[in-house]
């Protein structure tokens, strides 16, 4: 059984359709990317999983339970946690009071201050923020903003990581280190669902890759297969 799945999901904006009628699974432990033109729909559909947006019709289960019409924060205590494709830190906070705050918005239990540090130590360690965390995150380069992102992410402790772009802008070293640490929080039992541009990153951690084009799935299958697909060759990767 999938761990993440949606039926006939689809979104309008106006008149425009952004997602129409996307089928879509992810299989507990896999790494999916997601790819396709600027305007897609791919942040769009991060949004409907996460509840950003309202679907107009379709439905999205996790583990198995119907979640559509949940809020943003009881999808997130329910282990299905998201990034964003735009920064969204806090700037004038520090680093690990940034962690912090995933920590406590991750549960409905209390959690001590103690608590919430010493579990926002660990993840600022885990992907290599460490000697940063007292800093105000304003300080921080994009690359490290971005970490600090994930980090607050898995603080929720998820069960499904929806990435949104974390290589966007990224140079080749700040991108392997980026493919790394995909692959370590997979290790820790942690699925995701991805989004992402740079073909060379999704070509080589991702189990299976889905396409959307003009909010409607094109394609789906193993990075080989898509990667020879003359459907995405022609309206996205090129020859």
């Amino acid at each position: 059984m999938p761990i993440l799945e949606g039926v006939g999901v689809t979104k309008y904006f106006g008149g425009l359709a952004a997602v129409s009628n996307v089928d879509f699974q992810v299989d507990q432990g896999e790494i999916v990317g997601l790819i396709g033109p600027n305007g897609a729909g791919k942040t769009t559909l991060f949004g409907l999983i996460s509840s950003a947006h309202v679907l107009k019709s379709g439905a999205i289960k996790f583990k198995g339970e119907n979640i559509t019409g949940l809020k943003p924060h009881q999808i997130c205590r329910k282990g299905l946690v998201r990034t964003f494709q735009s920064v969204k830190v806090f700037p004038n906070m520090s680093v690990i009071n940034n962690v912090e705050l995933g920590v406590h918005f991750g549960t409905s239990e209390r959690v001590t201050q103690a608590q919430a540090a010493e579990e926002a130590a660990k993840l600022l360690e885990f992907v290599g923020l460490s000697e940063m965390a007292l800093l105000p995150t304003r300080d921080l380069t994009l690359a490290n903003q971005k970490l600090i992102e994930v980090a607050r992410a898995l603080a929720t402790k998820p069960e499904v990581l929806l990435l949104d772009e974390i290589m966007a802008g990224l140079n080749s070293t700040e991108t392997a280190q980026t493919m790394e640490l995909v692959t370590k929080i997979r290790a820790q039992g942690i699925t995701i669902f991805m989004i992402e541009h740079v073909m060379k990153a999704i070509m080589s951690i991702c189990d299976r890759i889905m396409v959307l084009h003009h909010g409607e799935k094109i394609a789906e299958g193993t990075p080989k297969e898509i990667a020879n697909s003359k459907t995405v060759i022609e309206v996205y990767l090129g020859e």
